[in-house]
């Protein structure tokens, strides 16, 4: 599903994130990316996402090698994933249920199958009842769920997350937690980069540990 090989990535002024890191990650396996602030977790999530491309080295996602990827391609890869970052980018003009809909609308799916599917991701995550409430009356933990289920409305066979439970509360975390795990058990691919060792502790996943842009673990 996900094989990198000697990955690097190095940006301009010579700050080098990541230094020949080799990983797998099998289809529905979930896999932790962890570190000290700065070890490369966030540089990986981006890479992964083709959000940014590698200095060197070889990522083969799906069969596909990101880093030979032509830009025009990158958005039809992408609808193979659900990301979701620590700043939410959600749409603050529009309601949740609007929010959930636009990954869909730019796919084109018809309306009224958009509204269902939109709606079920909103009930997955807990939020089908404030599915008219605009992003700003929500908390911090119901704004991480509407992230998620905007992330999941099309159905990705791979989760991407940058430090989801990073700013919240720990009744708000767990939450968050037992989302991706319900997402995991049912063959999803989960890569999850972040801080929070109750990920460990709770579900005993593949953990990918970062020590300044190497892989040590």
């Amino acid at each position: 599903m996900i094989l990198a090989s000697n990955l690097s990535k190095r940006y301009p002024g010579g700050h080098e994130a990541l230094r020949e890191v080799s990983f797998e990650i099998s289809a529905g396996q979930m896999t932790l990316i962890t570190g000290h602030s700065g070890a490369g977790k966030t540089t990986l999530v981006k890479l992964l996402a083709s959000v940014e491309r590698p200095t060197s080295g070889s990522l083969v996602v799906n069969g596909q090698n990101l880093s030979a990827l032509r830009r025009s391609a990158i958005p039809y890869l992408r609808r193979n994933f659900g990301l979701v970052f620590q700043d939410q980018k959600l749409l603050f003009d529009r309601s949740a249920l609007d929010n959930v809909l636009l990954p869909l609308q730019i796919v084109g799916l018809p309306h009224r199958e958009a509204v269902r599917r939109a709606r079920a991701a909103l009930d997955k995550v807990g939020l089908l009842a404030r599915e008219k409430a605009m992003p700003i009356a929500l908390s911090g933990g119901e704004q991480q769920r509407l992230a998620i289920a905007r992330a999941v409305v099309n159905r990705p066979t791979i989760l991407l997350a940058d430090e989801p439970t990073g700013n919240l509360d720990a009744e708000s975390a767990r939450a968050i937690l037992e989302i991706f795990s319900a997402f995991h058990q049912v063959g999803v691919t989960v890569v999850v980069a972040t801080h929070d060792q109750s990920w460990v502790e709770r579900y005993h996943p593949n953990v990918l540990r970062l020590d300044h842009g190497r892989v040590v673990a």
